[in-house]
């Protein structure tokens, strides 16, 4: 018997050291289980074309299509003065819709030869918009020929199922089809990590069997039995994973932390001038229950932007405070830590005054800490922590470091997980006597599936009622390229705001400082001579602050804010803007989350088809919060028909986060969700998808819970382990938590 087992052979000994690179570098496969494990994104028919309408702008895409057409131009270039530059046009069609490819240089020789009309063939690039139609440039392609020529053709091409691959710019999908050809007898050695009675209960064909039919089906049924067993794989391994963490985290001790009957949080609340929403009261009730209990709360409280999870936060902590314990909110930026701090001192007034003149009687001290504070102040505020002075921090990752202890931590508030990784959660975890209860707040609704998947360790809570007093938003598209005069419109509006009392922000997707990418820059530079319109770059804060200031809001207070500003100097913006000395903030996604100016009215948001749908909505939050209606324009120059444009659509119709984020899911690829966005690094969703697949992950938490109750170590089942294993190498730890 090989010492290695086949599913742990390095792909570098079977397949050769060059295409082993390329796997690893590109794709992150490095075994042959790996490999394996790559499945094919969809299958094209041999007969059938690729319906040509539906490709997604900007990723790597194969398609199997007809050439309609092929034209040589000759012209004049900087390296090419004499018009002897070359450019091959080549137009496939899929019989309804047509796509242009382009090759130049040196490279036409081949395909001018190669592509004639009427040949099929299957394509692979990048798609990318030119002189407003879709566009190939440079694709690798593999012609699809008849039967008849040559053996080694027929053999790779058998059977009427193509398997196309998520592939790369360096190795295309013909290629990972030929190197799993190579590797799939070692499928006969896949280790089953479904319990028997659970796989035949389910009527699901065994491992070797799912990765054989999912690689080389002959039907269509094939690749449905295939995907159906490989989904009931993902679904279990993840949840068993999740199971065996929330049966640990039963076992940690906690101490259970009571508000007294006539403490801080009843002076607190006397002092409120509006009464709880029901959904407050109903998951305030759902915290305290799990902070009275002796194992540590895991709570996901997901509530829409503006539906008051900071007051619920607020009220768990001075229950904390009020059982002799301390409380600590982590922000993901200083400005947001800032302003949390801000409203928190807001809403408690003297009650925030402890030990001072004029505190109140059970008043307790606020502290804030932040990595930009100055010596003296942040000597004092450790201090505060470590004697128990301070019932209540507010912080950045500064609170994370090693120097900061605390008297006796009890809660830990994480504002916006997607932004905080394990390592700080645990490292934080670490300063307390005993682990403390942990709340976990986000402003981006989650869809109960994905909550399962994600947060599958924490129990949920959902705010999904705005208080009282919240103002509609409007939203509409704004298509720059096709109607100038909108755009033009939606700078009056601006002004209409801004003479009517309010303020306004305008939100771009890059800085402009240039040193963002110096590699960007240079890319942009070698484009074709006609390409500069659709390839220019994302808009910037700073060109665009200047031509606002000079151009359609001249004479209004504009100023800017980003991220690689001085902390002092954002927050000197930031408190101007609340004071309604600035009529136009033009920023990055610094203001997306939890920047709250009330008498701000109106958004703009250039080039948005640049954002995802959450993080749009998001933004949007930013406007409406106070008595006014709020305004948000959805800037962008994309063509009508692009799924970018729909995705805008989608956006301005529904305020609706839940719905917005079932969107968002459906258009995009379930592994960006669960937080690895880079394009082709591995993601342990690979066929279950986490909205169709909503009863799989229902029933999986089910059988996952059940299996770790009865043996937690899994000693019984060994294929199951080495599944999880495999799951949990590092970076899946990691990716699991940070959710």
């Amino acid at each position: 018997m090989d010492l290695v087992p086949a599913l742990q052979e390095p792909l570098k000994k079977v397949l050769g050291p060059a295409t082993a690179k390329v796997m690893a570098e590109h794709l992150g496969l490095h075994t042959v289980g790996d490999l394996l494990h790559h499945y094919p994104r969809r299958y094209e028919e041999r007969g059938q074309l690729t319906h040509l309408a539906d490709l997604p702008m900007d990723e790597h895409v194969t398609v199997v299509a007809q050439v309609a057409d092929a034209r040589l131009h000759t012209f004049a270039s900087s390296k090419a003065p004499r018009g002897k530059g070359q450019r091959l046009e080549v137009t496939i069609t899929d019989g309804s819709g047509r796509l242009q490819l382009v090759f130049f240089g040196n490279g036409v020789h081949k395909p001018h030869k190669e592509l004639l009309p009427g040949t099929r063939a299957m394509f692979a690039g990048k798609v990318s918009v030119f002189n407003r139609r879709l566009q190939l440039a440079h694709p690798a392609y593999e012609l699809l020929r008849g039967d008849t020529e040559g053996e080694e053709t027929v053999e790779s091409w058998a059977g009427a199922l193509i398997p196309l691959y998520p592939a790369t710019a360096k190795l295309e999908s013909w290629k990972l089809a030929k190197a799993i050809q190579t590797v799939l007898p070692s499928a006969q050695e896949a280790v089953d990590p479904l319990p028997e009675s659970l796989r035949e209960g389910r009527g699901l064909v065994s491992l070797p069997e799912a990765l054989l039919k999912i690689h080389r089906p002959h039907t269509k049924a094939d690749i449905e039995d295939a995907r159906a067993r490989l989904k009931w794989d993902e679904a279990f391994v993840l949840q068993t994973a999740l199971a065996r963490r929330r049966h640990a985290e039963t076992q940690l001790p906690a101490v259970p932390r009571k508000p007294g009957p006539d403490g801080l949080l009843t002076a607190f609340d006397d002092r409120l001038p509006f009464t709880l929403t029901d959904g407050q009261q109903q998951v305030s009730r759902e915290i305290f229950d799990d902070l009275a209990t002796d194992h540590p709360m895991h709570r996901l409280l997901q509530g829409e932007v503006g539906s008051g999870k900071t007051l619920v936060a607020l009220r768990a902590m001075l229950a904390v405070v009020d059982s002799g314990g301390q409380a600590v909110m982590l922000a993901p930026t200083e400005v947001l830590a800032q302003q949390h701090h801000r409203s928190v001192v807001e809403m408690m007034g003297e009650l925030a005054e402890g030990g001072m003149l004029g505190g109140a009687e059970h008043a307790t001290k606020v502290v804030l800490l932040t990595g930009s504070m100055g010596a003296a102040a942040r000597r004092h505020a450790l201090l505060d922590l470590a004697t128990g002075e301070a019932g209540i921090v507010i912080g950045t990752h500064a609170l994370i470091e090693d120097k900061v202890q605390f008297h006796d931590l009890g809660l830990v508030v994480v504002d916006e997980q997607h932004r905080f990784g394990v390592e700080q959660r645990d490292a934080l975890r670490g300063k307390g006597k005993q682990p403390p209860h942990l709340l976990v707040m986000t402003a981006t609704p989650i869809p109960r599936t994905v909550a399962m998947t994600v947060f599958g360790d924490l129990e949920t809570s959902v705010l999904d009622q705005l208080p009282a007093g919240r103002s509609p938003i409007a939203s509409h598209v704004v298509p720059a390229a096709d109607k100038p005069h909108f755009l033009a419109r939606a700078w009056e509006r601006v002004r209409e705001e801004v003479s009517n009392g309010h303020q306004a922000y305008v939100v771009c997707p890059r800085i402009g400082d240039e040193d963002d990418d110096p590699k960007k820059g240079a890319k942009q530079s070698k484009q074709p001579p006609e390409g500069d319109a659709d390839k220019r770059p994302p808009l910037a804060v700073l060109d665009v602050a200047e031509q606002l200031a000079k151009g359609p809001l001249q004479g209004l207070k504009v100023e800017v804010l980003h991220g690689r500003m001085q902390p002092d100097d954002k927050d000197a913006v930031m408190r101007r803007f609340a004071a309604g000395e600035t009529d136009v903030l033009v920023a990055t996604t610094v203001i997306e989350v939890g920047v709250n100016v009330p008498n701000a009215t109106a958004m703009v948001i250039m080039d948005a088809d640049r954002f995802g749908v959450s993080q749009l909505h998001q933004l949007r939050g930013r406007v409406g919060r106070g008595s006014a209606p709020g305004l948000c324009l959805l800037v962008s120059e994309m063509p009508e028909a692009s799924a970018a444009r729909q995705r805008l659509n989608a956006v301005a119709s529904t305020r609706d986060g839940f719905e917005l984020s079932r969107i968002d899911l459906e258009q995009r690829r379930e592994g960006d969700v669960l937080g690895q966005a880079q394009s082709g690094a591995r993601t342990s969703l690979r066929v279950l998808a986490v909205i169709e697949d909503e009863e799989i992950i229902a029933e999986a938490r089910q059988e996952a819970a059940a299996v770790v109750a009865a043996d937690p170590e899994l000693t019984g089942l060994p294929g199951l382990r080495t599944a999880l294993e495999a799951l949990l190498d590092e970076e899946r730890e990691q990716y699991l938590e940070k959710g």
